[in-house]
Order: C-alpha cells, then sequence, then structure tokens
C-alpha cells in the first residue's frame, strides 16, 4: 500500500496568491521600467544574486516597510485557507519554496499556518533600508537543489512528497517529488510534466489528489 504524501510543497506566485510575480508586482508599484535582468539570468550571463541585486537597485532608497506594504495587498488564492485546513487535519505538512519575495511567502506562513518557508530575503539595514543586496535561498533554476536540501533536512524522501506550481520552472520539481500538480497553469508543457492538472482558480482541487477519500 502507497504510503501517504508527508509534506506538500507550493510555489508561491500564482499559486498561493493570485499574481504572476512577486517582483514584478514590486516592480509595478515603484513604476520600474522593463528591464532585461531576468533574460540575462536565464542565459547564463549574470547568476541569480547578481538578478536579485540589479531587480532591488531599481526600486531606490526605500523602506523594507514600503515593500511589505506592496506585498501586503496581494490577494491570497481563492480556496488557500481551506485547503491548509484539510491538510493539517489530513496530517499533513506544508511549505512554502519560491524563487519570489520573503516578505511576501512570510505573510502566507504566518496567515495560512503553513509549517515551512522558503524565499529570497532582502537585506535591510539598522534603520530597516533596503541595501541593495540579496539573500539568494531560492534560485529560480535551482528549486529541485532546494527541494533536495530540503527533504534531506526533514530526513524524508522525494516520493513523499508532493509539489504544486503552475509554470516551467516548476517542471524539474516535478521530476524530483512522486506528485506533481500543475495548478491554474497556462504552459502546455507544464501541464504535460504534471502527474495531475488542476485547472481554474481555486486551490481546494488539489486536495482529492493528496488526501485519500476526499471528494
Amino acid at each position: 500500500m502507497e504510503e501517504p504524501i508527508e509534506i506538500v510543497v507550493f510555489d508561491m506566485d500564482g499559486v498561493l496568491v493570485d499574481i504572476e510575480s512577486s517582483w514584478s508586482c514590486v516592480h509595478n508599484a515603484f513604476k520600474v521600467g522593463k528591464n532585461d535582468n531576468l533574460s540575462r539570468y536565464l542565459k547564463g550571463d549574470i547568476d541569480f544574486r547578481e538578478l536579485m541585486r540589479r531587480d532591488i537597485s531599481l526600486w531606490g532608497h526605500v523602506k523594507l516597510s514600503a515593500v511589505e506594504g506592496i506585498l501586503g495587498a496581494i490577494p491570497i488564492m481563492k480556496g488557500a485557507k481551506e485547503t491548509m485546513s484539510e491538510l493539517r487535519r489530513a496530517g499533513c505538512g506544508t511549505a512554502i519554496i519560491s524563487a519570489g519575495i520573503s516578505v511576501l511567502a512570510d505573510r502566507l506562513k504566518r496567515v495560512l499556518g503553513i509549517d515551512y518557508s522558503l524565499a529570497n530575503r532582502l537585506v535591510v539595514d539598522e534603520n530597516g533600508v533596503l541595501t541593495g543586496e540579496g539573500e539568494d535561498e531560492v534560485p529560480l533554476l535551482e528549486k529541485a537543489r532546494v527541494i533536495e536540501r530540503f527533504a534531506s533536512e526533514q530526513r524524508i524522501g522525494l516520493d513523499n512528497l508532493a509539489a504544486v506550481g503552475d509554470s516551467r520552472y516548476d517542471i524539474p520539481v516535478f521530476e524530483e517529488v512522486r506528485l506533481g500538480i500543475a495548478f491554474n497553469s497556462s504552459g502546455k508543457e507544464v501541464k504535460q510534466k504534471a502527474d495531475v492538472v488542476v485547472d481554474g482558480k481555486d486551490l481546494r482541487g488539489i486536495l482529492p489528489h493528496i488526501i485519500k477519500g476526499e471528494p
């Protein structure tokens, strides 16, 4: 008999919150113009820490509280609270592993009662002002490696994990864990590589695929 899933790992942007990118959300709030930072990272011209540094520098000399205000207004995905409650009731752990901004991930961890959270941190000085540096906890192209390390730290096998994601950057994660769930994804390849596809913006749709006997 197959063992139950022990921990469900959630991507954040587009899964737990109804936005495409927490980074883009802050860019838009500060009226930052289009830039090629991400494409240069994806081509290998810069590493992820340099990508963070370049993105953060675009926001100027601002306090962390300003970023917290922006990310605090982002809507939580429909059904997220109920999904976390049902997973807790079933004895299943939950985690956020996201290449997004930890300010938002920490808020979701607190509000939704999620057990673990890994995302990228903004460095501030003694006055709470951004220094322009970031801590790259989850590089965008290395999410699978981060999940492997997370599983090792929790002393569980990757075959005891499920992962919920929506973008092509989640495909390597799907290939590592037992159950990969493409949630509300517009990517054809993402859906092809996932074990399960859940369309629509209600996170409760993942529950029947994780909790046995869930309608």
